[in-house]
C-alpha cells in the first residue's frame, strides 16, 4: 500500500543581505490598510500539508502580513463564498491520486454541478500541491481543487506550485513561499485600486515563482555576494585572489578532500550560506518522577485489535537476494471483515536498541521510567501552535520514544538547523549549517536524504550536538503504522489473513550501519520463533509450549482496489515479487465462486509474474501453478530476471513483466478495450509501476493506431472508469 504524508516541519531561509525587506510600517503605507490579512486553507492526510501551512502562516509575520489558518474539514471557520482576502492552499495527495480525508468534504461541495460558472469569481487565490511522481496521478489532490476552481471563476494570484517527495518537496517548497510574498504584495495593491477589479492578477506575478524556482533570477545577487565573501586560501591569499569556481583545480582538490555526512568540499566549504530560519520552540517537556513500567503497547483506541500470528513462512530460498516471510493472522474472536485487495496496518515499535543508544547520548537513561509532561511554552513565537497528538501526556519517556515517534525518519532541514544551534564544535556547527542550507542542498539530499540518515546517525557523526529532548518532540513525526495488503479470502481461510513481505536491508554505508527496515526487520525477528521453510510442518513439540507472538493491526479497506463485481469481466493482474500478495486473495476468491457457482459465467483471469529466480524466490508457486492447472487461472504468464538463459538458447527471453505484457499486447488490448476488463498493478512504484504504465501506453497506442497523447488519454479513461487500478509502494 501505499504510504502518505507524515508530519515534518519546514521553514524557508530568510531574507538575504541584498533582498528588500517588506515590512508593516511599508505595507501600512498601501491605499488599504486593511487588506494586510490573508487566508490558508490546508487538506493534509498525515501532516505534512499542515506544517507546511503552518510554517507559510509563521513567516506571514516576518514579511508584514497577518494570516488566518484553518484546516479544510473546519467548514465552519471560514466562508469562500464571500472570501475577499486572497487565499492560500496547501494540499496533499493521498491514494491513487485523491484529496487527502481532510479535503473529501470541501472537494465534493465544490464539485456540486449547480455551482453557477461565476461562483468563485471573486476569490483570488494561490495553491501548492503536494504529491509524488513515483505515484500516478502526482499532485492530484491538488489539481483537483485548483481545476474547479478556476471552472468556478477563481483567479490565480501566483502560479501554482507542485512539490515532488521523490525528489525533495523542498526543492519546490522552498523558493515557492519565497516567491508568495511579492506576489501577495502586489495582490493587495491591485485590490485596492478600485480600477483594476477586473484585471486577471495572475498576469502580474505568474512570474514570480518561477524565477525563483530556477534560481536564475532571485538568486543571481545572492550568489555574486557569496563569491565576494568567499574566505581566502592560504595559497592564493598572498596573491591576493579569492577562491572561485574558476581558480580552484578541482581535480586535484578532489584528491585530497571528499564530500561526506561530516565534511563538506569547497566551494561549499568556503562559502557563505543563506540557511533556513531558526524555527521557533513551541514546546516545554518535564519530566515526573513517576514510574510507568507498565506500559508495554499503545492502547487501542484508534481500532487496532491485538492479534496472533499463527503462523510464519518463509517462502524463499535462503540464498535468495531478498528474503520473502508470509504470516497467518487469527482474527477470529475480533470477527474482522475484509476483502482481497484490502490492506491492514500494523503498529510496529523503533528498534529497542536504537532507543536505549539515544537514551543514553540524551543523558536521560536513567529517566527513561519517567511520566512525560507536554505544554505550551507561554511566550513563543510560533502561530497556532499545538501539543502534537500522537505524544500522550504521562505516558513514560521510554514508551513515547519506542512507539510514538519516528526516530528512524530521514531530519528535514528546519530539524537540522534546529540541531545545529544545539551543537558546541564550531566545525560540527558549520556543517549541519551547510547541510540545511540553499547551497548545501545536493550535500542535503546526497548525505541525509538519499543515504536514509536518521537523528542517531547524525547525533552519532556531530558528537557534541545536544539537543534538549523538546526539540525532538517539536520535530520528530508520528511513527506511523505500516500497511500490508492481504494475501488471503476469507472464504478459503475463515477467521484467518495472511499478508506476505519482504525484509527490506539497508547494507552499511559511510553514514550509518547495516539495518533492516524498520517494520519489516522488527516482524521477521518477531516471529523467529515460529518461522519455517516452505514445505516444512511445525515441530510438534514447539506448539503450544509458549504464547504465539502478538501484532496490533487495523483493518484498512479499499475502496476500488477490488475484484468486478460482475464476475464475468475478464482481469488481467500485474503482480511480480510480493506484488502478488493481492492477487492471492483474489484469485482464493474465484476458486470459492467458482466451486460454489459451476453454472456461472466467470471472464478470464491473466496473472503477469515475475522474479529473479525460478529456483529461488519464485512467491506462491505451487498455489499459483494449482489455480492455473483448475482453470481459476486462465493465464500464469511468468519471467525471471536473473536465471541464465535455458539450454536452447532462447532469443530475446522476456526479462521483466513489462516484456511479457508487450508479448501478449493483442490480448491485454482486447480486454480492456473491447471486453471492458479491469487491469489491476501491485508492486513497486519507482521502477515497475512506470514502465508498466508506459508498456501500457505503447499496447493502446499500436492496437488504435493513435499518438502518445491520445493513448495517455485512453489511459486517463481507464483510471477514470477504475479499469485501471494500482496498488503499488516506494
Amino acid at each position: 500500500m501505499r504510504a502518505c504524508q507524515c508530519g515534518i516541519q519546514y521553514v524557508t531561509r530568510p531574507k538575504t543581505r541584498l533582498e528588500l525587506s517588506f515590512t508593516k510600517s511599508s505595507f501600512y503605507s498601501m491605499p488599504c490598510e486593511v487588506a494586510a490579512r490573508f487566508l490558508i486553507l490546508y487538506g493534509s492526510q498525515r501532516g505534512q500539508a499542515q506544517s507546511i501551512a503552518e510554517e507559510i502562516c509563521q513567516q506571514a509575520a516576518e514579511h508584514g502580513f497577518t494570516a488566518d489558518i484553518n484546516c479544510l474539514s473546519n467548514q465552519h471557520k471560514y466562508n469562500l463564498d464571500s472570501e475577499i482576502r486572497p487565499v492560500v492552499f496547501v494540499i496533499s495527495t493521498t491514494g491513487d491520486g485523491d484529496p487527502p480525508d481532510t479535503a473529501q468534504k470541501f472537494v465534493r461541495k465544490i464539485k456540486n454541478k449547480s455551482l453557477p460558472h461565476n461562483h468563485f469569481s471573486h476569490l483570488h487565490y494561490a495553491l501548492l500541491a503536494l504529491g509524488d511522481t513515483n505515484y500516478a496521478n502526482f499532485c492530484n489532490g491538488g489539481k483537483t481543487i485548483d481545476s474547479r476552481l478556476q471552472q468556478l471563476g477563481a483567479k490565480h494570484f501566483y502560479a501554482t506550485g507542485h512539490a515532488d517527495d521523490g525528489t525533495g518537496l523542498e526543492v519546490v517548497v522552498d523558493p515557492w513561499i519565497e516567491g508568495l510574498w511579492d506576489a501577495l504584495k502586489k495582490t493587495f495593491s491591485s485590490m485596492a485600486t478600485s480600477d483594476q477589479q477586473d484585471t486577471d492578477l495572475s498576469d502580474c506575478t505568474q512570474d514570480d515563482f518561477h524565477k525563483n524556482a530556477s534560481g536564475q533570477e532571485k538568486y543571481k545577487s545572492d550568489l555574486e555576494v557569496d563569491l565576494h565573501l568567499l574566505k581566502l586560501s592560504e595559497t592564493d591569499s598572498q596573491k591576493g585572489k579569492a577562491i572561485t569556481s574558476d581558480s580552484i583545480d578541482v581535480e586535484t582538490l578532489s584528491t585530497v578532500l571528499v564530500a561526506s555526512l561530516k565534511q563538506s568540499v569547497p566551494l561549499l566549504s568556503e562559502s557563505a550560506l543563506n540557511v533556513p530560519a531558526l524555527p521557533a520552540s513551541y514546546l516545554e517537556v518535564r519530566l515526573e518522577q513517576v514510574s510507568t513500567e507498565g506500559e508495554t503497547v499503545p492502547s487501542d483506541k484508534d481500532g487496532y485489535h491485538e492479534v496472533s500470528i499463527s503462523k510464519a513462512v518463509q517462502l524463499t530460498q535462503d540464498d535468495a537476494v531478498k528474503t520473502a516471510i508470509s504470516l497467518e493472522l487469527d482474527i477470529s474472536e475480533q470477527n474482522l471483515a475484509y476483502q482481497p485487495g484490502d490492506a491492514f496496518d500494523i503498529l510496529c515499535p523503533n528498534r529497542a536498541s536504537e532507543v536505549e543508544e539515544l537514551l543514553l547520548r540524551l543523558d536521560l537513561q536513567t529517566q527513561k521510567n519517567c511520566a512525560v509532561q507536554v505544554n505550551l511554552l507561554k511566550n513563543s513565537s510560533k502561530k497556532a501552535a499545538k501539543i502534537p497528538l500522537h505524544i500522550p501526556q504521562n505516558g513514560s519517556l521510554q514508551f513515547i520514544l519506542t512507539w510514538c515517534l519516528e526516530i528512524r525518519s530521514a531530519p528535514k532541514k528546519a530539524f537540522v538547523r534546529a540541531l545545529a544551534d544545539f551543537t558546541q564544535n564550531s566545525s560540527e556547527k558549520r556543517r549541519l549549517l551547510e547541510l540545511c542550507s540553499k547551497e548545501g542542498s545536493a550535500d542535503y539530499n546526497s548525505f541525509v536524504r538519499d543515504a536514509n540518515v536518521c537523528l542517531l546517525d547524525l547525533l552519532r557523526a556531530f558528537p557534541s550536538c545536544l539537543p534538549p529532548l523538546s526539540l525532538l518532540f517539536e520535530h520528530l513525526p508520528k511513527l506511523q503504522p505500516r500497511a500490508y495488503s492481504a494475501a488471503s479470502s476469507s472464504l478459503q481461510h475463515p477467521g484467518k489473513v495472511h499478508f506476505v513481505f519482504n525484509v527490506v536491508e539497508f547494507p552499511a554505508r559511510p553514514e550509518h550501519p547495516a539495518r533492516t527496515g524498520l517494520c519489516t526487520g522488527w516482524l521477521a525477528d518477531h516471529v523467529s520463533s515460529i518461522l519455517r521453510p516452505l514445505g516444512t510442518v511445525l515441530a510438534s513439540e514447539r506448539l503450544g509450549t509458549s504464547a504465539p507472538p502478538k501484532v496490533h493491526v487495523r483493518p484498512r479497506p479499499s475502496g476500488t482496489f477490488h475484484l468486478p463485481a460482475d464476475p464475468s469481466v475478464p482481469v488481467v493482474m500485474v503482480g511480480p515479487g510480493t506484488g502478488v500478495a493481492p492477487f492471492i486473495g483474489f484469485l482464493q476468491q474465484r476458486e470459492k465462486e467458482r466451486e460454489a457457482n459451476q453454472e456461472a459465467t466467470f471472464g478470464e483471469t491473466w496473472l503477469f509474474f515475475g522474479c529473479r529466480h525460478k529456483d529461488k524466490d519464485f512467491l506462491f508457486r505451487e498455489e499459483l501453478e494449482r489455480f492455473a492447472h483448475n482453470g481459476t487461472l486462465s493465464h500464469l504468464i511468468v519471467c525471471f530476471s536473473r536465471d541464465e538463459p535455458d539450454a536452447a538458447g532462447t532469443v530475446n527471453r522476456p526479462t521483466y513483466v513489462q516484456h511479457n505484457l508487450s508479448l501478449h499486447a493483442k490480448n491485454v488490448a482486447s480486454i480492456l478495450l473491447k471486453d471492458k476488463g479491469s487491469l489491476y498493478v501491485c508492486g513497486d512504484a519507482k521502477n515497475m509501476a512506470k514502465d508498466v504504465n508506459d508498456t501500457l501506453l505503447e499496447i493502446i497506442g499500436n492496437e488504435l493506431q493513435i499518438d502518445k497523447l491520445d493513448a495517455m488519454k485512453t489511459v486517463a479513461g481507464l483510471r477514470e472508469e477504475k479499469r485501471y487500478l494500482q496498488d503499488i509502494w516506494s
